[in-house]
């Protein structure tokens, strides 16, 4: 890319005030890496000048909560079924079953696969928690995008008693080893590539931590002003044993050993005090507000199970910083935004709530005011030129009022054209420029084989019992 670009389009979703507002027929001038002028014109030089013709152009999109080293292998796998011994989760059995039949192998054709993925559907800026972190930074930094890598620790592991019922493994001492190589990759990773890598903290659930990995981690988030993540409330289990432990929500709980902040997000919080499915009395939502933590919310991986946040329109209400994020197979935006004002509306029983505006800016400014980065997030001076290049004039944009119903309600991931990362283009006319997408689905289809294989050679139950086959095979 030439050093100054000037992008003429005819809409742009440019940020004006306090908010997004719609541009028609302006520009956008990158300089580098930063965008350094939004408007109807301008009259400065430029080395080159890009006609976007009838192109949308929006901020790239922020996703809060990703697995990229496990996700893929979620497909066709984790549909369908859910133990009622579990309220539905799939967490003590099929994905412990799937994650301890993955190699380095499969987690790393994963990774590699998401990043096309990732970039196919909208993310720019990718919050991963895994446990490959430093190959995560590789792989990113070859494909382009922006990323916040994390390397998930706990106290213990979840063990499934009898099918029946979860327990728990502890080794505190394994946990305390954890967090300090999480803090390590920290410090080996930030700032690469331009600055467009950089680490978080990430305990990994709430009920497989100790208050004192806990309190490390927050310790760690505000020393080092890096994010600070958690599973919290994602499980009826996880919320009925917090609160058999300490007699408080899991959000009571860590705002009681001072946990909460406004660098901390949350995966999930599906299950707050007043949810129907956990009947528990309290205000969690007012709690979060008040210490200004985030929620990361990935609505279809509880969607798919039958579980619904009560509901995307209410934390916002309760002033509750709401970010989107993908959490498991399709990692799509897209999907993440529709199905959250989609199922926000049917939990709310009201039209003109949980609207595209709400998941847009969810996908976007909730995201950036989380990280702290007044850069990333909106199209205005100073920010990152991550941006997006949409189709108006395919089958499902088409007719174009309001290109942001359009987006949020109709658009597919087909119709996402061009993607730009830091001033480059790692996306154009719908392929993916850095990785070789063919090369990345083949191996992940092998490794998806072998995990499969692996299941039903180490497991009591196969893979057809834990995910039985949709028609039977033709005989």
């Amino acid at each position: 890319m030439p050093k100054r670009v000037r992008i003429n389009a005819k809409i742009i979703v440019a940020f004006q005030g306090n908010g997004h507002h719609v541009l028609r027929n302006g520009c956008v001038i990158i300089d580098g890496s930063d965008i350094q002028h939004v408007g109807k014109d301008y009259d400065g030089s430029v080395d080159a000048v890009i006609d976007a013709g009838d192109r949308v152009v929006t901020p790239g999109f922020i996703n809060t909560h990703c697995h990229m080293a496990g996700s893929p292998l979620d497909k066709s796998f984790i549909e369908d079924v859910g133990s009622r011994q579990f309220y539905l989760s799939g967490l003590p059995t099929m994905l412990k079953a799937r994650g301890g039949a993955m190699t380095d192998t499969d987690r790393r054709a994963c990774v590699d696969y998401s990043a096309a993925e990732l970039i196919q559907t909208g993310t720019t800026t990718v919050m991963e928690l895994g446990g490959i972190g430093d190959y995560v930074a590789d792989a990113i930094e070859q494909a382009g995008l922006r990323a916040y890598i994390a390397d998930m620790y706990s106290s213990a592991s979840w063990v499934s008693i009898n099918c029946k019922q979860v327990g728990y493994e502890w080794d505190e001492a394994l946990g305390i080893e954890g967090f300090r190589k999480a803090v390590k990759l920290i410090e080996r990773i930030d700032g690469r590539a331009n600055g467009r890598i950089r680490g978080f903290i990430s305990p990994a659930q709430i009920d497989n931590c100790t208050e004192e990995l806990l309190r490390m981690s927050s310790q760690a988030s505000e020393e080092m002003q890096v994010p600070l993540a958690l599973h919290t409330s994602q499980a009826v289990f996880e919320f009925q044993e917090i609160v058999r432990r300490h007699g408080l929500t899991p959000v009571e709980w860590l705002e009681s050993i001072d946990f909460l902040s406004d660098r901390c997000v949350l995966g999930h919080v599906i299950y707050p005090a007043g949810h129907s499915w956990v009947n528990f009395a309290g205000d969690d939502l007012a709690i979060l507000a008040k210490h200004q933590a985030s929620v990361a919310h990935a609505t279809w991986v509880f969607n798919r199970r039958g579980v619904a946040m009560e509901s995307f329109p209410a934390y916002l209400g309760a002033g509750v910083n709401v970010c989107l994020a993908t959490d498991t197979c399709p990692q799509s935006m897209i999907e993440a935004m529709r199905w959250s004002a989609v199922v926000g509306k049917i939990m709310i029983r009201q039209t003109e709530l949980s609207t595209a505006a709400d998941a847009f800016n969810a996908a976007t400014l909730n995201a950036a005011k989380m990280l702290h980065r007044d850069d990333l997030g909106r199209i205005s001076m100073g920010a990152k030129a991550d941006l997006l290049f949409w189709d108006t004039n395919s089958t499902f944009m088409v007719p174009l009022r309001d290109p942001i119903k359009n987006i949020v309600y109709n658009a597919t991931a087909e119709d996402l054209r061009d993607v730009m990362i830091d001033g480059e283009w790692v996306m154009r006319d719908g392929q993916v420029l850095k990785v070789d997408e063919r090369a990345v689905s083949r191996k992940l289809q092998q490794a998806g084989e072998r995990v499969w294989s692996s299941v039903d050679a180490n497991n009591a139950e196969s893979m057809d019992e834990l995910s039985p086959q949709t028609f039977p095979d033709f005989e």
